[in-house]
């Protein structure tokens, strides 16, 4: 004797060796003897053998039609014995184990048609049941075919018109469960690509310039960069002028002048030294439209080919710090002794004439460590920028900390031409060294105007936001700690109020303070504590965005200038090493121990800008030229 049983929801034959009543000893077709309940056995047979039956048993389900087998059953549940009877029967006669043990197969694989209600039990789904799960079975074979059609054509670099709707979905945030996901998917594994590599060659990515920037506006602008419509002007803002000629002190390409300054020889000796910052906050209040829209964007994005502000066109036009132009400004004075020692310092809100706009690039040249060593060419307001800069350094002395980080290189870029035109736009990086005396006397200026400004806002205790350095963790607080890394003892953000909503929020706060007012923020406010968590957040997306953007231009210029080799130093963390000419920091696999400052020649092996990889290899070891420096730095002020 032989049986049909289930187990595990497999049906598999054996031949009963011993019969326990509840229990059975059986034997499999391979040797292998199980013990099994009696209830488990689907049906008992003398022939075919076990190896037999389930091979002729599924031969013959596949004969069978479902549609048709439905039909035959009524509403009522049944034993698929029974079942192979009526089916197969013929003048009464019971069905062979063959052609039971096939009803049995064509019964389980079609669950849409047949329910299980048992052990060998099904009742046949009710028709409205049974219409709907056909339609979803079509939908998802149609589904399939699609999805292999779209496959296909992806891996003919072909982009499925299905494709174009939904393409930044499909680039930045794939939903799994669309079928372009899946087809994306199947074209992926068949071609070997990344799904990115793939919808570049199939024309969905005009350029990598491109999906960078528009992965970055879809997780930070996803309502667009646009600003409301209106205009703005800053003219009706009635304040006092200032007797004083200001300059400002920018690279080229600044257009958000944030920050003055003007020098005034006293008459009983030593000079006042003005530091004049743009007071968009006089223009608009907190809750206004226009505050809505900094609130939202809380600063200005940079990136080399271009920016997003935080504020309107008309309002940086209002408060910018232009040339032979008259500003809304608040002014710091410090009266100064002739041994640069602050002796007094005053607070104005007033109206500043800006003399002029004077910008690194020509600056530098003239004003510079030699120069300053020497007789100063003419230049205008040389003689203002060599006091500002005695003062800059007797200020740098005395807090015993640099105000700009010795030996590291900033990188200017500009991009001529569509950034998209691989062919026609170019791209040129210059570095300079950061510490320069200008460098130096901007630092120094802001560093003194950030310390004092936080330092009335904390002695009359209005709430404000503060930049913190302790332990030497750089964080942000509404408490006026130190900040260690310049030695001083609070450090408020307040000298870039048209690029950094923290500084606006900080000059709202200094302006009510100096006009006796109750602050617009009030002490322990969640508004306050909102916009520090969302800004520190925010600030650090924009910041990584900057560096992501840079290295994608970093890469477009090795391509340009065709650079086939590159000098790198090594850095103290193992296997990292900074390009000496670009501001790329590079894990080198393979490379032999290097170490911290030893400057090596790399060949460059591969470029891909759409996932900023830069793959060199390892050619020799140039020398030593001292300590290794780290992999990022920055300075606080600005």
């Amino acid at each position: 004797m032989h049986v049909l049983f289930e187990e595990e929801n497999t049906f598999k034959t054996a031949t009963v060796l011993t019969d326990n009543g509840t229990s059975l000893q059986v034997e499999t077709p391979f040797g292998k003897r199980l013990k099994i309940k009696a209830a488990h056995v689907l049906l008992r047979f003398g022939a075919p053998s076990p190896g037999e039956l389930l091979t002729e048993a599924g031969a013959l389900s596949k004969e069978i039609q479902i549609p048709f087998l439905w039909e035959c059953a009524d509403d009522t549940e049944f034993l698929f014995g029974d079942f192979a009877d009526v089916y197969f029967g013929n003048a009464g006669k019971k069905a062979a184990s063959v052609e039971a043990a096939a009803i049995l197969l064509a019964l389980h694989s079609a669950p849409v048609y047949f329910h299980r209600k048992g052990k060998g039990r099904f009742r046949r789904a009710p028709a409205e049941i049974l219409a709907t799960a056909l339609a979803g079975l079509e939908k998802k074979r149609q589904q399939a075919l699609a999805i292999e059609r779209m496959s296909q054509e992806l891996q003919a670099f072909r982009l499925p018109e299905e494709f174009v709707p939904n393409l930044d979905g499909l680039l930045y945030k794939p939903d799994g469960n669309r079928p372009e996901t899946k087809a994306l998917d199947a074209a992926c594994a068949k071609t070997g690509l990344s799904a990115v590599h793939l919808l570049e060659k199939c024309g969905a990515i005009p350029s990598a310039h491109t999906y960078h920037l528009r992965r970055f506006l879809r997780e930070c602008f996803p309502e667009g960069t646009d600003f409301p419509a209106g205009d703005f002007s800053a003219s009706e803002i009635d304040l006092p002028r200032a007797d004083v000629q200001a300059f400002s002190i920018d690279d080229m390409g600044t257009t958000e002048i944030d920050d003055a300054c003007s020098v005034q020889a006293l008459s009983g000796g030593g000079w006042r030294i003005g530091i004049h910052i743009a007071a968009p906050a006089l223009g608009f209040a907190p809750g206004s439209d226009i505050d809505a829209a900094a609130r939202k964007r809380l600063s200005t994005v940079y990136m080399p080919s271009g920016k997003i502000t935080m504020l309107p066109e008309t309002v940086i036009r209002s408060f910018s710090l232009e040339a032979r132009g008259e500003y809304p400004a608040l002014s710091l004075y410090l009266n100064v002794s002739p041994e640069f020692e602050i002796i007094a310092s005053e607070s104005r809100i007033e109206r500043v004439l800006i003399a002029a706009n004077l910008r690194h690039h020509e600056l530098e040249p003239v004003f510079n460590e030699k120069t300053l060593s020497g007789t100063l060419p003419d230049f205008p307001f040389r003689d203002e920028l060599k006091l500002l800069w005695a003062f800059a350094r007797a200020c740098e002395t005395r807090r015993g900390k640099s105000s700009a980080a010795q030996g590291f290189d900033d990188y200017n870029f500009s991009v001529e031409g569509d950034p998209d035109d691989r062919e026609n736009c170019r791209i040129s990086i210059v570095a300079r060294k950061r510490g320069s005396p200008l460098d130096t006397l901007v630092s120094e200026l802001m560093i003194a105007a950030n310390s004092i400004w936080g330092g009335v806002l904390s002695g009359k205790g209005v709430p404000a936001i503060y930049r913190v350095q302790t332990g030497g963790k750089v964080r942000m607080t509404t408490s006026p700690l130190p900040h260690e890394g310049l030695n001083v003892r609070q450090y408020a953000w307040l000298s870039s109020p048209l690029r950094r909503y923290v500084d606006l929020v900080n000059q709202w706060q200094l302006i009510a303070c100096l006009n006796g007012e109750p602050p617009r923020f009030a002490a322990k406010s969640e508004a306050l504590f909102s916009i520090m968590r969302d800004f520190d957040v925010t600030y650090n997306a924009y910041i990584e965005f900057q560096r992501q953007m840079e290295r994608y231009w970093c890469l477009r210029w090795i391509e340009q200038e065709r650079i086939k080799s590159l000098e790198a130093t090594a850095l103290r963390r193992e296997n990292l090493v900074r390009l000496n000419c670009l501001p790329i920091v590079l894990r080198l696999v393979p490379a032999p121990e290097l170490n911290p400052g030893e400057r090596i020649h790399l060949g460059v092996e591969s470029i891909d800008p759409l996932t900023l990889q830069l793959s060199c290899r390892y050619i020799e070891t140039l020398d030593r030229v001292g300590e290794a420096i780290e992999e990022n730095s920055s300075k606080e002020a600005d």
